[in-house]
């Protein structure tokens, strides 16, 4: 497949049926379409960057960003959330199974920096495969950077969990144990060990 054919725009509420199809393909389980329906449909991750990858009218790819918070211990509700610098951690990560390992993935997540960085993110993280995502910008062990995840990831996968610059602040606006939107606060969401999210 060349992917000069793939194109990438931003979903509409009319591509609901196609995500979840994409999702439940690439997976070949229900769980992570379960969870992107869930962050979708949860006010406090947004603003998210959700995105369709199609090959000609078939939607093949997709990717999903939701918005991170600094956990401060004095955390106050919606409010202390918006005020906050912006941040989005990546999950789920779906390519349909014909369509991996061609370069598809890494066009979706290219796509969502750029989407990212107009929005004025400035830090996306992610929990996944630890041979991918640092080829895609991700620095492995977040925790390490001074990013603790929401909930530790199991014994030696700590490099799973990653992070990237995507606004020009990056790094600097400072560091702390990360907490993530309500949909993906549960720790059955932390659990999987290198999964391609």
């Amino acid at each position: 497949m060349n992917t000069n054919n793939i194109t990438i725009r931003e979903t509409t509420l009319g591509d609901f049926s196609d995500i979840m199809i994409v999702i439940k393909l690439a997976f070949d389980y229900h769980k992570e379409a379960e969870l992107a329906a869930d962050l979708l449909a949860d006010p406090t991750g947004e603003p998210v960057v959700s995105l369709l990858a199609f090959s000609g009218d078939e939607a093949v790819g997709h990717i999903l960003f939701t918005r991170a918070y600094f956990a401060h211990a004095d955390f106050d509700g919606y409010v202390e959330r918006q005020q906050q610098p912006m941040m989005h951690i990546l999950a789920p990560l779906a390519v349909k199974p014909e369509y991996q390992r061609q370069g598809v993935g890494g066009m979706l997540i290219r796509a969502g920096v750029e989407r990212l960085r107009e929005l004025g993110s400035h830090l996306a993280f992610v929990l996944g495969h630890r041979d991918y995502y640092p080829r895609h910008g991700f620095v492995p062990d977040a925790g390490e950077q001074g990013y603790p995840a929401p909930y530790a990831p199991p014994v030696g996968f700590e490099d799973c969990w990653m992070v990237r610059p995507v606004g020009p602040a990056g790094f600097e606006i400072g560091k702390g144990a990360i907490a993530c939107c309500e949909a993906m606060d549960k720790p059955e969401h932390w659990r999987d060990d290198e999964a391609d999210r």
